[in-house]
């Protein structure tokens, strides 16, 4: 709990300043390329330091509560909260790499990127030391594999980030469905699976009944989790073939030409993802009017205690 107190009130701190940051430094007091300097910060830290600290401190939270566990270092969790608060803020400049902002704040915002992702394994290795002798759940509880789902793909997208902001890498990616795949991961593969996740746990709670049907419950993920896998590995591998063949001077159209079944498995994996959440849509109304059904039969056979209840 208290790990998750420090992530939901910095989010918010950080939050207003990020606000401010984005909103009148660049309008009223900065210009030109301090502008976008100042811009840079503002777009990756509403992500840094708003997303990522909410859906962090609901993994803090919901994992020791599904495991029954506490959290396994109390040491590295102050890793993983002082090193996301020191490193994240300089981060934001490598959306303008190669610009003529000064290349000693893009040489930051490189390094400050690689140091994130050795923050973010520590927390990784503390979630996993977490869960080892319990290594089950992941079997039968279906709300912890969402979260560890999520936090894997969290672990993938910021390696992912630590090559992708190098200058040398990026020159190669640039403007390639490889910055597509990245924010799909992020963004979906990582706080839509903890967000489902904690809705999984919360949804049979508040309806005071089990879910409806085991079996929708394993299409959902799958459907979820495979989908998300194929569009971001698809996207990627895509974005590296289409910057090769930018820089080998290819025509447009043949880039063009070369992406189309590339796009074609998105679309199939974009469908995975559509169908699961129908399917959880569908789970939520079943396992409602399940929930009410008994409420009713609950009334009928013990109206007293309805009527006190009531």
């Amino acid at each position: 709990m208290y790990v998750t107190l420090w992530y939901f009130t910095a989010a918010f701190i950080w939050t207003f300043l990020t606000y401010a940051m984005g909103n009148f430094i660049p309008q009223y007091f900065v210009s030109g390329t301090s502008a976008g300097a100042v811009g840079g910060m503002f777009i990756h830290d509403l992500v840094g330091l708003f997303v990522t600290p909410l859906g962090w401190g609901a993994m803090y939270y919901f994992v020791p509560i599904l495991l029954k566990k506490p959290i396994w270092s109390h040491g590295l969790s102050l890793v993983g909260f002082w090193g996301l608060a020191f490193f994240y803020p300089l981060t934001g400049i490598h959306h303008f790499l190669y610009t003529p902002i000064p290349m000693f704040l893009q040489y930051g915002a490189v390094l400050s990127t690689i140091a994130v992702e050795m923050v973010v394994t520590t927390v990784i290795v503390n979630f996993f030391a977490t869960i080892r002798g319990s290594t089950g759940a992941l079997r039968e509880n279906i709300p912890i594999r969402w979260f560890y789902t999520g936090m894997v793909f969290y672990f993938l997208t910021c390696l992912q980030c630590a090559f992708q902001t190098t200058l040398t890498f990026q020159a190669l990616i640039h403007f390639s469905d490889w910055v597509v795949g990245h924010a799909h991961m992020v963004m979906y593969g990582v706080f839509s699976q903890w967000l489902i996740g904690m809705m999984l746990y919360l949804f049979p709670r508040l309806w005071r009944t089990d879910w409806y049907s085991r079996r929708l419950l394993e299409w959902q993920y799958w459907l979820s989790a495979v989908g998300i896998a194929i569009m971001s590995a698809d996207l990627i591998i895509l974005g590296v073939f289409q910057g090769y063949m930018w820089a080998s001077l290819a025509p447009w159209s043949d880039v063009i030409q070369f992406s189309i079944p590339w796009w074609a498995l998105r679309i199939v994996s974009g469908v995975m993802i559509f169908a699961s959440h129908m399917i959880f849509m569908t789970h939520m109304l079943l396992t409602w009017m399940k929930a009410v059904a008994e409420r009713k039969q609950e009334a009928a056979s013990n109206p007293s205690t309805v009527a006190q209840t009531v």
